[in-house]
Order: C-alpha cells, then sequence, then structure tokens
C-alpha cells in the first residue's frame, strides 16, 4: 500500500510540473537575407598566374564570376569554366571578368593555374596563394574544400561548386548553382554585366 502511495505521489508530481512548467521558448537562430548577402565575398590578396599579387581591388569596376576549383579536377571544374566562358561569349567576351581561384595550393602554384586558364582560350584570371590566404578566401566566400583519396600524390579534392556573382564594386548578388538551366544563369550574369 505505501509502494502505491508513493507512486500515486509521484505520479501527481510529474503531472503537475508538466501543467504547470513554463513552455520554454523556441530558440530561433536566423539571419536576415541582406546580413548573409553582405557576409559573401571581401577584400583579398592572392598571387596571379605571373607570381605577382593579386588584389581583389584590380577587379574595381568590373562585375566578376568567382569559381573555385583546382586544376587536377577531372570533371565539375573544367565543365563549369567552359560553361562560363560559353556564357560570357553569349553576352560579349567584356560582360564580365572569370576568376578561378584554387582550393588546391599544394599542387596548384602560379604556374599550373595559368595553364590551366589558358585551356579555355579567353580571358581567365587564376589565383593561387598560400594554404592559409587561400583559406581566408574560402572562409569569406562560405566555401568548402577537403582533399579525397588514399594516394596523398594523387588525391581529389571535394569541394563547393557554386559560382558566386559580384558586380562591379565587389558586392555579391547571386550563385550559380552547377545544375541550374542555361536561362537563369544568362539572366543572372545580363543582372551583374548591366
Amino acid at each position: 500500500m505505501i509502494l502505491w502511495g508513493v507512486l500515486g505521489l509521484v505520479t501527481a508530481g510529474m503531472a503537475a510540473f508538466i501543467v504547470f512548467a513554463p513552455e520554454p521558448e523556441p530558440r530561433i537562430v536566423s539571419r536576415p537575407a541582406e546580413n548573409v548577402q553582405a557576409s559573401i565575398g571581401g577584400p583579398f590578396t592572392l598571387t596571379d598566374a605571373d607570381g605577382e599579387t593579386f588584389s581583389s581591388l584590380s577587379l574595381a569596376g568590373r562585375p566578376h564570376a568567382v569559381f573555385f576549383g583546382f586544376t587536377n579536377c577531372p570533371d565539375v571544374c573544367p565543365t563549369t569554366l567552359a560553361r562560363l566562358v560559353r556564357l560570357r561569349e553569349e553576352l560579349g567576351t567584356d560582360a564580365f571578368d572569370i576568376v578561378f581561384i584554387t582550393v588546391d595550393p599544394e599542387r596548384d602554384g602560379p604556374d599550373e593555374v595559368g595553364k590551366y586558364a589558358a585551356l579555355f582560350d579567353t580571358p581567365i584570371i587564376g589565383l593561387t596563394g598560400s594554404p592559409e590566404q587561400i583559406d581566408k578566401v574560402k572562409e569569406q566566400y562560405g566555401v568548402y574544400s577537403e582533399k579525397s583519396g588514399d594516394d596523398p600524390a594523387a588525391y581529389n579534392v571535394d569541394h563547393t561548386a557554386t559560382v558566386f556573382l559580384m558586380d562591379g564594386e565587389g558586392n555579391f548578388v547571386s550563385t550559380i548553382a552547377q545544375e541550374e538551366a542555361r536561362e537563369p544563369a544568362l539572366a543572372k550574369l545580363r543582372r551583374i554585366a548591366a
């Protein structure tokens, strides 16, 4: 009987706690869209294909499409850059600059990014830098990259495959996704080139 009485008191206490306890307020963590937009990009200093210092200030007044990749990429990087070249040809070759930033600075020095950019037979700004410089720029753009594979000499790099569209003042405007259709991508490029 005593056990049943104790069990009844515990049950009644729990029921009272559930009924009368204040509900916790939901925790909502969000950033307004304008803050997210303003947080992408920013000034950077890297190294160009000639081994010279390249400042993002060199892009002032020029809309540009920024793509992060690596020169040993088997498919996504060359496909994305070739697509950007075709879209730029449709708008006019001076409509916007294409900027390629390596996510593999250990293998991609100035010579490698220069030769890689030249494969597309149109001006592409190829950039590299120290691992610390590349990490900083990746952070500014919210870009992910990580080595994958077992062979330390022939590794692959998993990475964000988004193209970042910046206006002539260096402000982030939009993105082009890898699978995005031609017309919406072209419309976004027209907007930054206007």
